[in-house]
């Protein structure tokens, strides 16, 4: 190796490692910020080692100043561009997009469909919440939750961008234009449309759902855990509010009110055979990974994630996505053996 070979070497590994301790601490908000901007895991993972790949190759052109604004406008345009080559540039859930049934039956998986995918809350650890900037209208708790996400998916993306940006991380507009192109009085103008096409979805007066941490709402998960783990249809239902929605994606079909999740539940509880749920926690509300036992008997395999929206003592939305590919990135394994380390006094516990 030459001597002018050495010193190209170093130098390389010295810009890798100025490069790791500048980005590296920002990486998980850039994650938080491509999953609101895609509503996708899989998306979003790809995106921000996209982001990372054209910050190193370009760093060198970084000139100082905020590594995390840096960061920001690169992951937002090529969330930007990921969006304008997509077929459809909003995913859904099932209450968006029809009128609620009765209990005329689930139907086939609507594979054609962009969905919503949830979140998993390890990767909202470490992030500070903008909640003390005035310009931020939404906490990091509520900005993640999955009615929040949802109604902002319905946002032409550019306007999606600037709510994010501004009410969200709590940006000034002027700030949001520098990043986004363009002046600050059309920043504005996007920013006041998408507030207006915000508030039809997502109303001011809805409450963000606290962290489940009182007594009454560790109490509830626990029935709930034992009502689906005892096929206590009964009990299920006993947990929701009049006016609970239960929403199922890749499911078109979706109910609202307790009696009309009765009379589904009824019709497809006897077809399910054994299940075992894990707690854990997505979109800021709890959730449990749960799995079916297979027709051998010989494990249990994974089946859905089932997101809760509680009140002090009772659910109000129930939403189960049939997505067991998701189970790794909440990390879940896709099977259980009995002799798995899953005891169902410690499952009760975990939800103290």
């Amino acid at each position: 190796m030459t001597i002018e070979s050495s010193h190209i070497e170093l130098a390389d590994n010295e810009r890798n490692q100025d490069f790791e301790e500048l980005a590296e601490p920002h990486r998980r908000e850039i994650r938080l910020h491509c999953y609101r901007m895609l509503g996708s895991l899989h998306e979003t993972e790809d995106l921000v080692q996209e982001t990372y790949l054209r910050a190193w190759r370009s760093f060198s052109s970084f000139e100082g100043g905020s590594m995390r604004a840096w960061l920001y406008k690169i992951a937002t345009n090529a969330c930007l561009n990921a969006l304008e080559s997509r077929k459809h540039q909003q995913r859904y859930l099932p209450d968006q997009l029809g009128p609620a049934v009765d209990s005329s039956g689930l139907g086939a998986p609507a594979t054609d469909i962009p969905w919503l995918e949830p979140y998993p809350d390890t990767n909202l650890e470490g992030i500070a919440d903008a909640a003390p900037n005035p310009e931020a209208r939404y906490t990091l708790r509520e900005s993640v939750q999955l009615a929040f996400v949802a109604a902002i998916q319905q946002l032409p993306p550019r306007q999606r961008a600037a709510l994010m940006l501004c009410d969200v991380l709590g940006w000034a507009s002027a700030e949001a234009a520098t990043l986004l192109g363009g002046s600050a009085t059309s920043m504005n103008s996007a920013l006041q449309r998408a507030r207006e096409t915000l508030s039809h979805h997502y109303p001011a007066s809805r409450q963000c759902q606290q962290s489940p941490t009182t007594p009454a709402q560790q109490k509830l998960l626990r029935r709930y855990l034992k009502a689906w783990e005892g096929h206590d249809l009964d009990g299920f239902v006993a947990l929701l509010k009049e006016d609970t929605t239960l929403t199922m994606p890749p499911t078109l079909r979706w109910f609202v009110g307790r009696e009309a999740i009765h009379r589904f539940s009824t019709m497809v509880w006897t077809r399910i055979r054994p299940l075992r749920l894990l707690p854990t926690t997505a979109n800021g509300q709890p959730a449990f990974m749960v799995y079916e036992r297979s027709v051998d008997n010989s494990q249990f395999a994974a089946r859905s994630i089932h997101a809760l929206t509680l009140t002090d003592d009772s659910i109000t939305a129930l939403t189960v996505f049939g997505m067991p590919r998701l189970f790794d990135a909440f990390g879940f394994p896709s099977t259980l053996h009995d002799e798995t380390n899953t005891e169902l006094p410690a499952r009760l516990r975990s939800l103290e």
